[in-house]
């Protein structure tokens, strides 16, 4: 008999997210290090931030201050309007996304208008479709190629253009709930790209000699050596351990010089102003609630109820409502559509999807095959401690 899924009491996160902890109290690792947040001086982690600029800030004007990774996102916008505001000259670096949205595009100029250089650096879509294919099937993400080079890309440009700071956003271990050794930093490292940076224990070395794929393909998937590193100096920092990171803050600020948001609530999601950029996202999402009976609604959900703004009960009912629903289309992008690019039919998409599926977490019939609704949809075993 299958048992039910243990939630926080505080949010609505289930303890199958990957290295999220629930203490003898019910309460889950993520909301523990917000409650955390009310112990910290942020006035002296803004001098902090100042201090460590100015370390790194080209003496005499020669060079960038800094690399900032952008999306044209709320947070790569609220960013980079951060690092403007401390007097900093940076360079933007966009990785190119899967699937580029229209509203993305726009967003990505609306960043370049605040008044900085960019470079959007594009991978070879051949190889980037074959890629995406394989890590669909091999590791049910098909965006792996993007969550390895949003990393990788602004590195590599840090050290061949000699920029030694980059500044990221949110440590998601922290916002999201992780490992404490990996939530209280405020440096990247190459160790916490291979730990959580979005590999899922597909390196990047395993893709060569699959679908004619050589190394020299793969250049830009690549991170820069430990001895490439150490010799260029370059060090990352998050932004998020020196503000009280929140996305819709962020999101607030953004609009306010010329970010863009959505018509409405984005597929699978509860709000309108985050993930507008890959029209892939939500197969992403989607298969991270077949894996882990969750997804971008419960995300969302979490950091509003722990922010005060979303009560637990109606946090809840949007989840049931909202997470999990079968990927037909996203931003205005079909799944056939989506499909058509990687050469993949509607019938082994689904035979994928239920590849992946933990039938541990999701209703079944007496014969053990997920039950589904007419539109493909699946049912969690429970959506909250006590059903």
């Amino acid at each position: 008999m299958a048992r039910s899924i243990r939630y926080c009491r505080r949010c609505v996160m289930p303890e199958t997210k990957p290295d999220l902890q629930i203490d003898e109290e019910g309460v889950c690792s993520a909301c523990r290090y917000y409650e955390r947040r009310q112990e910290i001086d942020w006035d002296q982690r803004r001098r902090e931030f100042q201090e460590i600029v100015e370390r790194y800030r080209s003496k005499n004007g020669s060079n960038y201050d800094c690399i900032i990774p952008v999306s044209g996102g709320k947070d790569s916008t609220f960013q980079t309007i951060r690092v403007l505001e401390a007097g900093l000259t940076p360079l933007c670096v966009t990785a190119t996304t899967d699937h580029l949205t229209d509203i993305g595009r726009k967003n990505i100029e609306n960043l370049k208008r605040l008044g900085v250089d960019h470079i959007e650096v594009s991978t070879n879509p051949v190889v980037r479709r074959r890629v995406n294919r394989l890590a669909l099937t091999q590791v049910g993400d098909l965006s792996w190629p993007e969550h390895v080079t949003i990393f990788t890309i602004p590195v590599r440009l840090a050290v061949q253009l000699g920029v030694r700071l980059l500044v990221w956003g949110e440590n998601s271990q922290n916002e999201y709930g992780g490992p404490a050794s990996s939530a209280a930093g405020q440096t990247l490292t190459r160790r916490w790209l291979e730990e959580f940076g979005g590999l899922l224990g597909l390196r990047v070395s395993d893709l060569i000699g699959q679908e004619g794929i050589r190394p020299q393909d793969l250049l830009q998937y690549t991170y820069p050596a430990d001895e490439e590193l150490a010799r260029s100096g370059v060090s990352g920092l998050f932004l998020g351990y020196f503000v009280p990171w929140d996305g819709y803050h962020n999101a607030l600020v953004a609009q306010a010089h010329g970010f863009t948001t959505y018509s409405k609530p984005v597929e699978g999601s509860l709000v309108n102003y985050e993930n507008l950029d890959n029209a892939q996202t939500g197969i992403h999402d989607y298969f991270k609630f077949l894996k882990y009976a969750f997804g971008r609604a419960t995300d969302l959900a979490c950091l509003h109820v722990r922010r005060g703004r979303l009560a637990r009960a109606d946090a809840v009912k949007l989840v049931r409502r909202h997470d999990g629903r079968f990927p037909e289309e996203y931003l205005g992008v079909t799944l056939d559509q989506i499909l058509d690019q990687l050469d993949m039919t509607r019938e082994e998409f689904v035979r994928v999807c239920d590849r992946f599926t933990n039938k541990k977490l999701f209703v079944c019939d007496a014969r053990g095959e997920l039950v589904k609704d007419r539109h493909g949809n699946l049912t969690k075993l429970n959506y909250d401690n006590v059903e």
